[in-house]
């Protein structure tokens, strides 16, 4: 049954503007910004099948261009679409950011660093430099790695933080294997780049690791 034939409170663009966004589901969501479906199948059916076949949200928006238009319906100017309100989504996220403590914010932090390394193909290990106050000073991407490893050099982190006259660093990286259940080899790092800090009297407030659905944050152990 096409969406014209529902009923006008069950559809999605009409629900959205009488009871807001949060008010949808994913794949109401979704079917708004796909507008259409293909022969057969309407746009919330369609989002239903794409959020089932990728496995969440997070991973239709982590999909490679090649995956992405395996599906019918879904093509080039359609990626983009949804590249741009992912990226969009991040920046929104970062301005945030700017404007509050972060220690008092860690589920923004969570959300920014899904969207920005979660589903990266590569590690990547990224600093978030903060003043005293805990204001964000800069994110920056500052190793690349492999499929399973980057090398991360303390000292250059902290010539980086000093460059910035920054009072205190959040660290971070994603597993692209998926699991986020930080590894001995995290725990060591974290150790040696804390007392590197310590020694220039920069605190390291927390380490997290990412995936495309999940953040564990090391502070929230009471690893740090």
């Amino acid at each position: 049954m096409s969406i014209a034939d529902w009923p006008e409170s069950e559809r999605p663009r009409e629900k959205l503007l009488r009871h807001g966004a949060s008010s949808l589901n994913d794949s109401e969501l979704l079917a708004i910004f796909l507008r259409t479906g293909v022969k057969g199948t309407n746009a919330v059916d369609l989002s239903r099948q794409l959020l089932q076949e990728f496995g969440s949200l997070s991973a239709l928006l982590g999909a490679p261009l090649p995956q992405f238009k395996t599906r019918p319906g879904l093509g080039e100017a359609k990626y983009a679409q949804l590249m741009a309100c992912a990226e969009l989504a991040k920046r929104a996220l970062s301005e945030d950011m700017r404007l509050g403590d972060l220690l008092t914010s860690p589920a923004q932090v969570k959300d920014y660093l899904r969207l920005s390394i979660g589903r990266r193909d590569v590690e990547t290990f990224v600093v978030i430099f903060l003043t005293a106050q805990n204001r964000l000073i800069e994110v920056e991407e500052v190793f690349h790695g492999t499929l399973t490893e980057t090398r991360v050099y303390p000292r250059e982190i902290v010539r980086r933080a000093l460059q910035r006259n920054a009072a205190a660093v959040m660290v971070a990286h994603n597993h692209p294997s998926g699991v986020c259940e930080p590894s001995s080899a995290d725990r060591v790092l974290t150790d040696m780049l804390k007392r590197a800090l310590d020694l220039v009297d920069i605190r390291l407030l927390d380490h997290f690791v990412v995936t495309g659905g999940q953040t564990k944050s090391f502070a929230e152990r009471g690893w740090l």
